[in-house]
C-alpha cells in the first residue's frame, strides 16, 4: 500500500494547502482529485476546451511527485487516450513547464492550467507523437479529424468520480485505526484506565470489562457503559455476588448467636 512517507512532511503540507485552495477554487475546466493514502499521485479531469478538436470530451490525467518536489518538476500523463502532438501514445506529456521552465515556485494550478492550454495551442516543434505533429503542420483539418473522433471514442465515456477529501494539515497521511469502529476513548482519562464504550461499541459477543475481568453481557448495550479500570492489586474490589455471599453469611451468623444467647437465658 502506498503512503504518505514518499514525500516529505514539509512538502505534504505545502500540498494540503494547494489542494485546500483547487478545492475550493477550481480553474476553469479542471477538477483535482487526490489519492489519501498516497499524495505523491494528483490526479485531474480536463474539459476539452471549446473550439478544439477535443470539446465536450473530458480527459484524465495525474501527475506523480517524485520525493525531491518541488526541486524537480513532476511528471505528467493522460489516462484518457487523446490524439495530440505533446502527448505521447503512453500518455507521457511533454511541455516546457515540465522540463527546462521549471521552477520551485510554481504550484499545481499552474501545471495544470499549463497543460489544460497545451489543447488550445499545441506545439508541434516538440511532438512526442509525431505522426500528430506532422499533420497538424501539413494538414490540419485532417489532424482535426482524428483528435476529435479519439475524444469520440475515448473522452465521453463516463469515468469513476474523483474522490474529492478533507485533508488536514495537521495530521497529513495519519492513520486511523478502523478496528473498533464506534468506540470512543476518552483520551484525557486513558491513563487512569477509564474507557467510554457506546453501545455501538458493544457486539453480540460479550466484552471484556476492565482489569476486573468482568464481563459485560449484551444486554447492556442498551445504555452507554462506562467501565473502570481497576488493577489486579490489593485495591480490587470483590465481584458483586461475593458481596451478596458475604452479607448473607453474615446475617445467618448474627442470627445463630441471638438463638444462642435465648437459649443461655432459658438455662
Amino acid at each position: 500500500m502506498a503512503t504518505n512517507e514518499n514525500l516529505p512532511p514539509n512538502v505534504i503540507k505545502q500540498l494540503v494547502k494547494e489542494l485546500r485552495n483547487l478545492n475550493e477554487t477550481p480553474p476553469e475546466g479542471i477538477k483535482v482529485g487526490v489519492n489519501d493514502d498516497d499524495f505523491s499521485t494528483i490526479y485531474a479531469d480536463i474539459e476539452g476546451p471549446a473550439g478544439t478538436p477535443y470539446e465536450s470530451g473530458v480527459f484524465r490525467m495525474k501527475l506523480i511527485l517524485s520525493r525531491d518536489f518541488p526541486h524537480s518538476p513532476p511528471k505528467g500523463y493522460f489516462l484518457t487516450k487523446i490524439f495530440h502532438p505533446n502527448i505521447a501514445t503512453n500518455g507521457e506529456i511533454c511541455v516546457n513547464t515540465l522540463k527546462r521552465d521549471w521552477n520551485p515556485s510554481l504550484g499545481l494550478r499552474h501545471v495544470l492550467v499549463v497543460i489544460r492550454c497545451l489543447l488550445i495551442e499545441p506545439f508541434p516543434e516538440s511532438a512526442l507523437n509525431e505522426q500528430a505533429g506532422k499533420m497538424l503542420l501539413e494538414d490540419y483539418q485532417e489532424y482535426a479529424r482524428h483528435a476529435r473522433l479519439y475524444t469520440g471514442i475515448h473522452a465521453l465515456k463516463p469515468k469513476p468520480k474523483l474522490k474529492t477529501v478533507v485533508v488536514s494539515e495537521s495530521t497529513p497521511g495519519q492513520k486511523v485505526d478502523q478496528s473498533t469502529p464506534g468506540q470512543n476513548v476518552d483520551q484525557k482519562n486513558m491513563g487512569s484506565g477509564v474507557v467510554v464504550a457506546t453501545p455501538l461499541a458493544l457486539s453480540s459477543n460479550t466484552m471484556k470489562g476492565g482489569g476486573g475481568g468482568q464481563e459485560v453481557p449484551p444486554s447492556a448495550a442498551v445504555n452507554p457503559v462506562v467501565e473502570i479500570g481497576v488493577s489486579s492489586g490489593s485495591g480490587a474490589l470483590p465481584p458483586l455476588a461475593t458481596q451478596k455471599k458475604e452479607m448473607v453469611k453474615v446475617q445467618s451468623d448474627k442470627k445463630k448467636i441471638d438463638a444462642r444467647k435465648k437459649s443461655l437465658k432459658r438455662l
